[in-house]
């Protein structure tokens, strides 16, 4: 069950990806020969209209093949309307950059379902409290429900424990539920340098309590439930980016650097934790997809975007020697990373 889930993942966010283009193609009137999802030899093909619909061999992927893409292509005169390359450069930028576009709009609309149906809370109960912490000095004890923080309403442990890691040094006062009363106590969180998620050295601030455990299960309504996808999503789409920065940087080493071989693992292992999991991966993979086809690379959809984005400045298109030079660049580029995504993949399996 879970190499089909990861299948399915990977042929959703292909299936999304491509159709972004195909959608946005058909609106500014280009003719569309071709939706495939995956790469190769056609395994199997069906044809509707002008568009024939196949699915390919190599499922790392998937191309619209649009009428009049490439210069070298004749074009008939009774189509020269219907070609790619006859219409407006903003025309062809959006069409280009809905593949991205809607692997965004995955992830925003599979994390509002994930909200509208119930996310698990914390709630704010301690179940432990450590004795060298300041938590045990100011008088916390197991079984304290917190109400508020320095007047603030606490619903959840979340919100408390984001608040708390702000005030490092900083005395904040707690309000707090023991055995039907209510009490106020005083607390300084500990400056604390912990590893961020990047491993580099991050001082918070701590005052050494754990969450006993029980939740809750909070559903939100369709418009919240979209603000908060978007939120999470844009949450995801700033680390990632912040992520390869990091690796460039050689923060995070380049051996974090996975392939398809990880992602399906990835995929088989939340599929197994639960069909929740397993949306909110496939989220996290969509924005991943859209952050990685909108990088400047030739043959990557933002190397095509970086040479529409010229030509809308130099108000003509770029050569084509050097968008063959730049292609032949660009594919060197991406196959070398390919490479060594798999290379990566191959030496996790070795090393277990």
């Amino acid at each position: 069950m879970g190499i089909i889930s990861a299948i399915l993942v990977f042929g959703v966010l292909v299936f999304i990806h491509e159709f972004g283009h195909f959608i946005f193609a058909k609106l500014f009137n280009v003719k569309v020969l071709r939706f495939s999802i995956g790469f190769g030899p056609i395994v199997f093909t069906k044809k509707w209209g002008e568009t024939e619909y196949a699915i390919s061999l190599i499922p790392l992927g998937g191309y619209v093949k649009m009428y009049g893409e490439n210069m070298e292509e004749g074009i008939d005169e009774s189509d020269k309307d219907r070609a790619f390359l006859e219409k407006p450069v903003w025309h062809r930028f959006l069409i280009v950059f809905a593949g991205p576009l809607f692997n965004y709009l995955l992830a925003v609309i599979v994390f509002a379902v994930l909200f509208i149906t119930g996310v698990n809370e914390f709630l704010p109960v301690i179940g432990e409290v450590k004795k060298d912490m300041p938590a045990y000095s100011a008088g916390l004890r197991a079984g304290d429900k917190i109400l508020q923080i320095d007047g603030k309403p606490i619903k959840y442990w979340d919100d408390m424990s984001q608040y708390i890691k702000g005030k490092a040094g900083q005395k904040i006062i707690l309000k707090i539920e023991r055995n039907g009363k209510v009490l106020s106590l005083e607390v300084v969180p500990k400056k604390t340098v912990v590893k961020n998620i990047f491993g580099e050295d991050h001082e918070v601030g701590l005052i050494g309590i754990v969450p006993k455990g029980d939740t809750i299960l909070v559903s939100y309504n369709p418009v919240k439930a979209i603000i908060l996808g978007l939120e999470k999503t844009n949450e995801i789409t700033k680390l990632t980016l912040v992520g390869i920065v990091k690796i460039i940087q050689r923060v995070v080493p380049a051996d974090n650097i996975g392939g398809p071989i990880m992602i399906f693992q990835m995929a088989k292992q939340t599929a197994e934790t639960g069909f929740a999991s397993l949306l909110a991966f496939m989220a996290v993979i969509s924005i991943n997809l859209a952050i990685l086809n909108l990088l400047p690379i030739p043959v990557l959809d933002g190397g095509h975007l970086f040479f529409y984005i010229i030509e809308m400045i130099r108000g003509r298109p770029v050569s084509v020697k050097v968008r063959e030079v730049s292609q032949y660049i660009g594919l060197a580029l991406l196959i070398a990373l390919m490479f060594f995504a798999f290379y990566n993949d191959i030496s996790r399996i070795i090393s277990k």
